[in-house]
């Protein structure tokens, strides 16, 4: 991080332990509409227009370790072929054979030779995705190879992490994730290691789980015995960023405190004094929430299972382990993390029940919730406000706060 940005994110923190009230002129948030996360019109607008257009977290580098390693990714119901090629180049392809449909792997990861082959008829593609042979060539006359490769989708990464896109038109994925993307540098992704992946299944629509993890207003009713005793969450300071990304900052109660959790572990030496001494979250647009420290981070992934249930993935990354030592302390740290994780999802289906309820109208969001209500707002700039319903619409409210990606 910049200084100029250290020393604004300190004032942040300063202001709103202080403040009294909102800032002036702060508008208070309108509700958002209750049928956001239920109406079967609105969820099917969502699929459309956000999850086949944005770019998502796939893998680490470490789950494709060699030339002809493979992940089959499924998360937003596309089958994606994610290969690393013969030049150690990340490729990404629908997993369709060109012919008929059929797959091109069948597991869900593995490696594969120089050549794959769809067994349903035979075609053959490369590593690059190019349809090289096929069976019976004679009974196709005029057949020009070159126009059957695979679907190729826009794959690249930042650092040791891979990404996705389905649009073909995407924006690079550098340029989309600023200023994020300058100020994660110092924790040299390039060099982080993959620990350890695990998925849990909620009874909720996504976004109550997401609107969840946008926001520590929440610490005092269900982490009390947890996060509650070391975060000052009345401290928590807020960036906005356009394309519906985000960073909370939340302080440490005591300026000396240490999670005694990290104690032992290897520690990345380039990491600046918020992240050391705070607690740091990004939001990247859209479903990937990342709290970072410097002995290593958490990304969580959410992902949509149906209209009232979504999954959790939750992956590890750190510093490579110099010792046993600090390699065991990691199942410590993810064990204590299941514990918080629990409280956070303790009452997810009740929720969806309410959502679903003539009981409820709308969520109500308050300034230290303006994260929920921007990312709403950059769903609806995604869909599109003439494709939503009016009754669904969120009306913008938040373009004067958002800073500039080079901040």
């Amino acid at each position: 991080m910049e200084i100029a940005f250290i020393n604004k994110l300190k004032a942040g923190m300063d202001y709103e332990r202080n403040r009294q009230t909102p800032p002036e002129g702060f508008p208070a948030l309108p509700a958002i509409p209750a049928g956001r996360y239920t109406d079967p019109e609105f969820l099917v607008l969502e699929d459309k227009y956000l999850w086949k257009k944005s770019w998502l977290y796939a893998c680490h580098i470490d789950q494709l370790p060699e030339p002809g390693s493979f992940i089959l990714w499924k998360k937003t119901g596309s089958p994606v072929l994610i290969i690393r090629d013969n030049n150690d180049q990340l490729r990404a392809f629908y997993n369709t054979c060109q012919h008929r449909g059929g797959p091109i792997v069948k597991t869900d990861s593995g490696t594969v030779g120089e050549r794959m082959t769809c067994g349903y008829h035979g075609w053959t593609y490369n590593r690059q995705g190019s349809l090289v042979a096929l069976r019976d060539k004679r009974d196709f006359p005029d057949f020009d190879m070159a126009c059957y490769s695979l679907v190729k989708i826009p794959c690249d990464r930042i650092g040791n992490w891979v990404f996705i896109n389905e649009d073909p038109d995407a924006e690079p994925l550098h340029d989309h994730f600023q200023p994020m993307t300058g100020q994660i540098a110092q924790f040299q992704p390039e060099n982080l290691r993959h620990i350890n992946t695990r998925s849990y299944d909620v009874a909720c629509n996504i976004k109550v789980m997401m609107d969840a993890f946008l926001e520590v207003y929440h610490l005092a009713s269900i982490h009390q015995n947890t996060v509650d005793r070391f975060l000052d969450h009345r401290g928590t300071t807020i960036n906005l960023w356009p394309k519906g990304h985000s960073l909370m900052t939340t302080p440490n109660r005591r300026a000396d405190w240490i999670d005694p959790g990290t104690i032992g572990m290897k520690a990345i030496p380039t990491v600046t004094e918020i992240p050391a001494k705070n607690n740091i979250s990004y939001n990247f647009f859209p479903n990937l929430v990342s709290p970072m420290a410097p002995t290593g981070m958490s990304f969580l992934t959410f992902w949509s299972t149906g209209p009232a249930s979504m999954q959790i993935d939750c992956h590890w990354f750190a510093p490579e382990a110099e010792t046993a030592e600090q390699q065991a302390l990691w199942q410590t740290r993810i064990d204590n993390f299941e514990r918080i994780l629990y409280e956070d999802t303790q009452f997810a289906p009740q929720i969806q029940r309410s959502l679903e309820s003539p009981g409820f109208k709308g969520v109500h969001p308050c300034y230290q919730e303006r994260r929920i209500y921007h990312w709403h707002e950059e769903l609806d700039r995604r869909i599109g406000q003439d494709n939503i319903p009016r009754h669904l619409q969120i009306k913008p409210m938040l373009a004067p706060y958002l800073e500039p990606p080079a901040d």
